[in-house]
């Protein structure tokens, strides 16, 4: 299997239509794309096997989650959940000599309150051919709905899911493969699926089923007595085993409506109010600062009346108040000038001549009677002489006051406003009887899950007990009917049929004895050999065996004494699990990609430089490497440039937290130093 193109549209934080190119080079199997923590390598990696196995897939931030929730929660967050997102990933298999293209198209989107998912597969049958031309050749794949249909069993027989957490990895998680107990079911699973093992143990199961279909012929009585004891104690489990699967179908049921109970008592919680009545204290102290602030504008507002604030309805009379003052401000102006003018005008007759003082003194007369008229007021309040002075004063303080009343005003509104709304809530709050009997109602629910809930746990241990059971009674049947042919077959071909599928039985052991034994000297020289290119410590390990029966691990030393995983650091310890998945991939040929997600986290410099120069060239035919820009960096960059095809980085926008790719890696032409 090859991959040759992923796209993302709205996948998670990439924002949009991301595509790469996975396709490796002549001699270049790597892929290496860059981005620094948190930018999306995982997802990369989560997006592969996603289009491969949908719910079956073993994506890291799915974790417990329903998979309708992690689908949900995988709809970039800036795109309209109605339009949803997909991801389309295009591989190459070569089957029966031919190679065929795949297009694997899987999207999803929200429709209300449900979320529907779509699987398309594409096949371009003839690309294998066309290729073949030596011409550059576009994949015109057809829809297939049978494929598309029966996509989970395809699979299988292309890459089984077991097969395929070897291929794709997390570099820091596969440390765990170094246990011994899960390096032993990792490479039994590997030895039986990837190396071939299983087929030789279902053609004995198959000639074993050939075999007790030719018991049936001509059986002895005495031994077919045993034979119906057996079959009716089996049949006998089956239906206890029956009701007992019934019971834990009603248990579930049951279960199902206690929690649908529980939503409902705490949906009348809150409809009752219950959020109100615990909030109640809360509400109370509020309302009190509320009408402390009202009380306290409220005063504010009566100190302000009892200033010069009611003026304000008397602003005509003022204003007359006001040209009151300045006419008699005038008037008394114009009163001293008289007495100054008086003393003035004798003193110019004085100077004058005899004959002209008649003339002048008439003129000097008439202007003192003018005079005289303007000083002459309809009405005299005798008002103070500053009184127009005091008049201005008192506009700036009404101008202030009307600026503070208004303030107050509004402010005493939205506070009242506000304190309405609280006696609202509170009128609202519920009696704290009708609160308790709900809460008791929900404690006493609760308790009742809890109950159902260990009941269908011990009925999923008794129709586990009984499965075993049924196991053991199976055995016993096949022995008894393994005895009734041996002793009491007399047909001729019945005889030759179990002698040759016997003989066939007894080959296909020791075949698969012996091809279970190579595969495993394979894979002990292939592992050493790997860990041994990848170790600084050249002679800390010595020896590395594996159990034929329990698959378990062993390392020894140089003298021979062996080593207990736990003792190496947790870098050696994922040199390890890289050098075991690496061994399977010689023994197997290299025929299936490798994605390794964080492939140097734990690592110190010299074993870095030792995968760089010795693991990731090497490790398949095809290699993504999903790295931070402190794993691959420029130095080892430089050494592993010779086996890179392609290359890519992931970059993020701290802004708008979406993910874009572009060509390049750091330090290479054409790609920015994203931060």
């Amino acid at each position: 299997m090859l991959l040759r193109k992923i796209t993302l549209e709205e996948f998670g934080a990439y924002r949009g239509k991301q595509s790469l190119d996975l396709t490796p080079g002549k001699k270049k199997p790597i892929v290496l794309i860059g981005g620094l923590n948190g930018c999306g390598k995982t997802t990369l990696l989560d997006a592969i096997q996603l289009a491969l196995y949908g719910s079956r897939a073993r994506c890291s931030g799915r974790g417990s989650k329903p998979y309708e929730t992690y689908l949900r929660e995988s709809i970039n967050r800036q795109a309209d959940p109605s339009r949803g997102s997909s991801v389309t990933l295009e591989f190459t298999v070569v089957i029966d000599g031919r190679e065929h293209y795949y297009r694997v198209v899987r999207s999803w989107r929200t429709s209300g309150k449900s979320l529907k998912e779509f699987l398309n597969v594409y096949v371009d049958e003839e690309y294998g051919e066309k290729s073949r031309t030596g011409r550059k050749v576009v994949p015109t794949g057809k829809f297939n709905r049978l494929l598309s249909e029966g996509w989970a069993d395809h699979v299988e027989d292309l890459l089984p899911l077991e097969i395929a957490s070897l291929s794709f990895f997390d570099g820091e998680k596969i440390e765990s493969l170094a246990d011994p107990e899960r390096a032993a079911s990792v490479i039994e699973s590997a030895v039986h699926s990837l190396l071939g093992v299983s087929t030789v143990q279902q053609l004995r199961t198959d000639l074993l089923a050939l075999q007790r279909r030719q018991k049936l012929s001509d059986e002895d009585q005495h031994l077919m007595d045993a034979i119906y004891a057996q079959e009716k104690e089996r049949e006998a489990v089956q239906q206890k085993l029956e009701v007992v699967h019934q019971d834990l179908a009603q248990r579930r049921s049951e279960l199902t409506k206690a929690k649908r109970q529980l939503e409902t008592l705490e949906r009348a919680f809150e409809k009752e109010g219950g959020g109100l009545f615990e909030r109640r204290v809360e509400l109370e102290a509020e309302r009190k600062q509320v009408a402390d602030r009202l009380a306290e504008a409220r005063a504010a507002l009566i100190q302000l009346a009892a200033g010069p604030l009611p003026l304000l309805m008397l602003g005509a009379q003022v204003e007359d108040v006001r040209k009151q003052a300045e006419q008699e401000r005038a008037a008394a102006e114009m009163g001293q000038v008289l007495g100054v003018l008086a003393e003035r005008d004798q003193w110019l007759l004085d100077l004058l001549p005899e004959a002209a003082r008649g003339t002048v003194l008439e003129e000097l007369e008439a202007d003192r009677t003018r005079r005289a008229q303007a000083t002459a007021l309809p009405v005299d309040l005798s008002l103070p002489h500053d009184a127009v002075a005091q008049l201005s004063v008192l506009d700036e303080v009404l101008d202030r006051d009307r600026a503070r009343a208004a303030e107050l005003l509004t402010l005493a509104a939205s506070t009242t406003e506000h304190l309405d709304q609280l006696d609202r809530q509170l009128a609202g709050v519920p009696a704290k009887s009708k609160v308790e009997a709900i809460q008791v109602a929900r404690v006493e629910q609760l308790q009742e899950v809890a109950r159902v809930q260990a009941e269908c746990a011990r009925a999923s241990e008794q129709l586990e007990e009984l499965k075993r059971r049924r196991e053991s009674v199976t055995a016993s049947l096949a022995r008894a009917h393994d005895d009734f042919v041996r002793t009491k077959v007399k047909a001729e071909e019945v005889e030759r049929i179990i002698k040759y599928s016997e003989k066939a039985r007894t080959t296909l052991d020791r075949f698969g004895e012996a091809l279970l034994q190579r595969h495993i000297s394979r894979l002990e020289v292939a592992m050493l050999q790997s860990f041994k290119e990848l170790m600084r410590k050249q002679g800390l390990v010595k020896d590395l065996r594996i159990d034929t029966d329990k698959f378990t691990l062993t390392l020894s030393d140089a003298e021979g004494e062996s080593i207990d995983p736990g003792r190496l650091s947790a870098g050696e310890r994922q040199l390890l699990a890289v050098s075991l998945l690496w061994g399977l991939m010689k023994v197997a040929g290299n025929r299936l990609p490798s994605v390794i997600d964080t492939p140097l986290g734990r690592l110190d410099s010299k074993h870095r430089e030792h995968l760089v120069d010795r693991y990731f060239p090497y490790a398949s035919e095809q290699v993504l490497l999903l790295s931070t820009d402190e794993e691959i960096d420029e130095y080892l960059l430089g050494r592993l440039k010779k086996s890179v095809a392609r290359t890519y980085t992931l970059a993020h926008d701290d802004k708008e937290f979406t993910t874009g790719v572009v060509e390049g890696y750091w330090w290479t032409t054409g790609a920015p130093h994203v931060a």
